[in-house]
C-alpha cells in the first residue's frame, strides 16, 4: 500500500468537493471508507483524515502542554493508521480503533517524557499561547480536571469532549460498561466540588462559564 500513502497536513482546509468518485446519495461510513483504504483507495482515507484531523489534534491538546506535540502525536495517529491499514478488520466502530491508536502513542509519549524528566531533567519550556489567551474560568476548569484520578480523568475527556460512548469508552479502556458509568458520575461529582467557589468574605465570588467543558457538570441525568 505504499501508493496509498497522503501527505499528512493538519491545518489545511477541508476540500470542498467530495473526493470519493463513487459516492452513495447518503454519505459512507466511516467503517466503508477504512475498508476501501486498506483496498488501496486513496480518496477513502482523504475522507477519514478530513473527517478526523481536528478531533485528533484535539485529543492531544488536551492532554499534552505543548501545541507542536499535539501536532506531532496526531499525525504520528494518522501515519500508524496508514501502516496498519491492510491488517484492519471492522470488530468496533472506527473511531473506536482509531482513538485506540491515538491513546497508545499518548502513553508512549507520557513515558518517554517522564524518562527524560527523570534522567535528564525537565525541558526549558516556551510559553503556551493557548495558556496565556484563556480565561481565567477555562485555567479555572483546566486545574480542576488535572486534580482528577487519571481515570476518572480519561473517562470524563473521552466523554466530554470526544464524544464516545459509554461502550467505546469501556473497549478504548478496557473496563467494565458499569465500571465507566460509574467513574464517570464520580468524576463529574468531583469536578463539581472543585469547582464550587469557596465562601470567602474576602474573596469575590468568580462567576464560572466552563464554555469548553460541555455539560460536565449535570445533574443525575446523563446522555445515554
Amino acid at each position: 500500500m505504499q501508493d496509498a500513502r497522503p501527505i499528512l497536513v493538519l491545518n489545511s482546509e477541508a476540500h470542498a468537493n467530495n473526493p470519493m468518485n463513487d459516492a452513495p446519495s447518503q454519505p459512507p461510513s466511516d467503517e466503508h471508507l477504512m475498508l476501501a483504504f486498506s483496498q488501496g483507495s486513496r480518496e477513502a482515507f482523504t475522507e477519514l483524515f478530513r473527517r478526523y484531523k481536528q478531533p485528533i489534534y484535539g485529543f492531544f491538546r488536551r492532554r499534552v502542554t505543548d501545541s507542536a506535540h499535539a501536532e506531532e502525536l496526531a499525525q504520528e495517529t494518522f501515519l500508524a493508521l496508514v501502516r496498519s491499514a491492510s491488517r484492519y478488520q471492522p470488530r468496533a466502530l472506527f473511531r473506536t480503533y482509531l482513538y485506540a491508536i491515538a491513546l497508545k502513542l499518548l502513553r508512549a509519549h507520557r513515558r518517554k517524557a517522564a524518562f527524560r524528566a527523570t534522567f535528564l531533567g525537565p525541558r526549558g519550556s516556551t510559553p503556551d499561547p493557548s495558556r496565556h489567551d484563556a480565561t481565567e474560568s477555562s485555567l479555572w476548569i483546566r486545574r480542576a480536571v488535572a486534580k482528577l484520578d487519571p481515570i476518572d480523568r480519561e473517562i470524563l475527556l473521552l466523554r466530554e469532549f470526544e464524544q464516545l460512548s459509554y461502550a467505546e469508552i469501556a473497549d478504548l479502556l478496557q473496563l467494565p460498561l458499569n465500571t465507566v458509568r460509574s467513574r464517570l458520575f464520580r468524576a463529574r461529582m468531583a469536578l463539581r466540588s472543585l469547582l464550587q467557589p469557596t465562601a470567602s468574605p474576602a474573596r469575590d465570588t468568580v462567576q464560572v462559564t466552563p464554555l469548553a467543558m460541555p455539560q460536565v457538570i449535570t445533574q443525575k441525568g446523563q446522555r445515554p
